[in-house]
């Protein structure tokens, strides 16, 4: 009824509740109730206090209905049956809906996920351009890379190369994801670029520094993931709230001329 997929699920009563809830219990969850929705699940204490909290999160949302939003903005339970509270809920139950009214992300399926992936680079450009305005505002040169692009001595262009493409001294990736596994591959992509920087080191020094943009809730689920990335960044990460310190806390101030 929230329409909501099972790592968002997981993500807002862990938020709620403070259980130790993650993306992949949510899916193998639901993997289980729709392979075999008639078999009893025999909980674990542990897998049971987890369920609780989740149950308790949709109860709790479906009762409070949708918060209050900007005129620019949708949110997720903003839906006929959802958009009141259980008020709504009752009138649907008593009165019924046309089937148009409930046509979202709970029926829609691949459509839905379709549009959603093909909105994502658009979702993460925000990410770029707010990089594109720090690297602006201190003058520094540089070459933001289209998609597929490629260049010599990279199997896959990082977004930013500092000064230029022809002699990068910074290469810069952002990152924007809400899932943990897409989170993985991308932090695997970052450890490739730290490889490709010590492979051709002088008097070991690095071919370029190696610096992490990262945005979405999927890249705190996994700590292990976070501690690959501070060792292949050096510890040169920054999100939407610190990338004001993104250029005099690396190399880029080097290139700085304003």
């Amino acid at each position: 009824m929230l329409g909501f997929t099972p790592p968002e699920w997981a993500y807002v009563a862990a938020q709620r509740h403070g259980s130790e809830l993650n993306q992949g219990f949510a899916r193998t969850l639901d993997r289980k109730v729709r392979v075999s929705p008639l078999v009893p699940l025999n909980p674990s204490p542990g897998m049971l206090k987890r369920i609780e909290a989740m149950v308790e999160t949709v109860c709790d949302l479906l009762e409070k209905g949708c918060p209050k939003v900007q005129a620019d903005q949708i949110h997720r339970l903003q839906k006929a049956d959802t958009v009141g509270g259980l008020t709504a809920l009752r009138n649907m139950a008593a009165i019924g809906t046309p089937y148009a009214m409930l046509l979202y992300e709970r029926f829609w399926g691949r459509p839905f996920a379709g549009h959603r992936d093909s909105v994502s680079e658009l979702v993460g450009d925000g990410l770029e351009n707010a990089i594109e305005e720090q690297l602006a505002k201190a003058g520094i040169s540089f070459r933001k890379t289209r998609r597929a692009e490629r260049f010599p001595g990279f199997d896959q262009a990082p977004d930013f190369m500092v000064p230029s493409e022809f002699n990068p001294k910074v290469v810069i990736e952002a990152k924007l994801t809400e899932d943990d596994g897409t989170a993985r591959d991308k932090v695997t992509r970052i450890q490739h670029l730290h490889s490709l920087s010590i492979a051709g080191q002088v008097r070991g020094r690095r071919k370029f520094e190696v610096i992490a943009c990262i945005a979405g809730r999927g890249f705190g689920v996994r700590r292990e993931d976070m501690r690959k990335l501070l060792i292949a960044t050096q510890g040169k990460i920054f999100t939407p709230k610190t990338l004001n310190r993104l250029v005099d806390c690396t190399a880029l101030k080097g290139f700085k001329t304003k």
